[in-house]
């Protein structure tokens, strides 16, 4: 069996579907290197080698950022269990939240049925009742699935909702645009 350079396993996945795309992540502490199932024996072996390396330099560069590391996630899930205790009387208790650098159109995502909860990165920096926001809105999901007037209900607990989807509204709109928000008026 294939082994990263950390000794973490490698599991290939062939797929008769795919057709030129491989793709790679992280699975219960497996390296999952996903290929066309037409691949001859030399192309899983530079995919494989290319895709794993790529995957050990986005962990160490994940492990670097403040709070990117597994140290920063469980942080993270204890800030989650106090934000759910004060604002949800403790109902969302999510398996997993954790940080991530591939939500481009969401500053987070939840998953009902498996209670976990994805938080983009591009929220660091943002004022913390704006991230408290997007905690609390993904943990409210863990209750009420849809935006519903009860998903709305739960989340006016927290005095900020109002503020910081203002907030957010604005973060999108600058960043689509392609503000950096470093421009100065005279």
């Amino acid at each position: 069996m294939t082994t990263t350079t950390t000794g973490q396993p490698v599991e290939v996945r062939r797929s008769a579907r795919r057709r030129r795309t491989v793709s790679a992540f992280w699975q219960d502490g497996v390296a999952v290197v996903a290929i066309p199932g037409h691949f001859s024996a030399g192309e899983e072996r530079e995919w494989v080698q290319k895709m794993v390396s790529r995957l050990e330099q986005k962990k160490a560069k994940a492990a670097q950022r403040p709070g990117g590391s597994a140290t920063g996630d469980r942080e993270l899930m204890d800030h989650a269990l106090e934000l759910s205790a004060r604002y949800l009387a403790g109902r969302a208790r999510p398996q997993s939240i954790r940080w991530v650098s591939n939500q481009n159109s969401r500053w987070g995502s939840a998953t009902p049925a498996t209670e976990t909860i994805r938080i983009s990165d591009k929220l660091r920096g943002m004022p913390q009742w704006v991230i408290d926001y997007v905690i609390l809105h993904e943990l409210t999901h863990l209750i009420v699935a849809s935006h519903n007037a009860k998903f709305w209900q739960l989340l006016e607990a927290y005095p900020e909702t109002n503020l910081a989807k203002a907030f957010l509204e604005g973060a999108a709109f600058a960043s689509s645009r392609g503000l950096t928000g470093e421009t100065e008026l005279d």
